[in-house]
């Protein structure tokens, strides 16, 4: 560990996220003073932070608010150095129901994240994209310059964002970068994503209910994850680049559900839910990531073996399994 981000101010948004919440936890233990941009609520819920240590949640700053209020966004990015911004509507098939939302949340919010990094003369931005702007895959591995295709109002959404992050880098300078992770899982991601999913049913007993089982991913421990984040942060040189982030090897999901499944006696059945079914045109069949670019220029590498990351993640549910309703579709 560095002392690079020792005594830094940084803004986090979608810090209550998933892989948000872990790179504030990473980010205060290597030194940073973290502000975390959450979205505002009446229960005044912090999400997923807090699952932080009790000193760690004390030290944090959290800023409420949406990322569709200029202002507030401006206000959360005032006086900090490095931001990184994660802050998005992720879900696929909430995208199906609410496209409109997705769009605005995504495109305007990150339009409103650029404007104020640009006026307030940050040091660097991290924009986080999404292996879903690939769509499916037309060559593997999936390069940096493979084509965009916005297979879901989710992805075209993210398409947007990575463009609007572009222009920002070759209109104005902006020193933004935009990491492109691939699907990332670990302790603390909702039943949204498949591999909670897969494991909270299985805890729960009965059967395990999924989509299409010969999709196939690329999945990442989320420590993993957020080194590739801090990695690019800290790196010089890359700004205005794209780098992908991923494991290099694809798993199809119903082997990865058999996987899961087996570890109960006797085996748990799968079973294929038409509700969670994407429409034909709209699911990607296939990702898989060239990472070499990430080793290039970041030095970064996966060290987390998906066997591991399983075991991890869990344990981690099986601890927690109240914050998990496995009979519910969760989109």
């Amino acid at each position: 560990m560095t002392d690079f981000w020792k005594n830094k101010r940084v803004l986090v948004t979608g810090a209550g996220g998933f892989i948000g919440s872990h790179l504030v936890e990473a980010l205060q233990h290597s030194g940073a003073q973290v502000r975390a941009f959450t979205r505002y609520n009446s229960r005044n819920d912090p999400g997923l932070l807090r699952f932080l240590a009790p000193q760690d949640f004390k030290a944090l700053e959290i800023a409420q608010g949406d990322l569709r209020d200029a202002d507030a966004v401006r206000q959360a990015m005032q006086g900090v150095s490095h931001v990184f911004h994660l802050g998005a509507l992720i879900a696929i098939p909430y995208s199906y129901r609410h496209p409109a939302e997705v769009v605005e949340s995504n495109i305007l919010g990150t339009l409103n994240v650029l404007l104020a990094a640009r006026d307030l003369g940050v040091e660097r931005l991290v924009h986080t994209s999404s292996s879903e702007v690939y769509g499916t895959a037309l060559r593997v591995p999936i390069d940096e310059e493979h084509p965009l295709q916005g297979q879901s109002p989710y992805s075209a959404s993210k398409i947007g964002a990575d463009k609007l992050a572009e222009s920002f880098y070759c209109s104005y300078s902006l020193p933004v970068v935009t990491l492109r992770p691939f699907n990332t899982y670990g302790p603390r991601q909702s039943a949204r994503a498949v591999i909670p999913t897969m494991i909270s049913q299985a805890l729960s007993g009965g059967s395990i209910r999924l989509g299409n089982l010969d999709t196939r991913r690329d999945f990442t421990y989320v420590s993993d994850t957020v080194a590739g984040f801090l990695k690019i942060a800290e790196t010089p040189g890359v700004e205005g680049q794209t780098i992908n982030l991923g494991t290099g090897v694809d798993v199809r999901i119903g082997d990865l559900a058999q996987q899961i499944a087996a570890i109960f006696e006797p085996p748990l059945e799968i079973v294929v839910e038409a509700q969670r079914l994407r429409p034909e045109k709209s699911e990607v069949l296939r990702l898989i990531s060239d990472n070499r670019l990430a080793l290039e220029k970041l030095g970064w590498s996966p060290q987390v073996e998906i066997n591991d990351g399983l075991r991890q993640t869990f344990e981690w549910i099986r601890e927690n399994l109240a914050h998990y309703t496995s009979d519910e579709y969760v989109v």
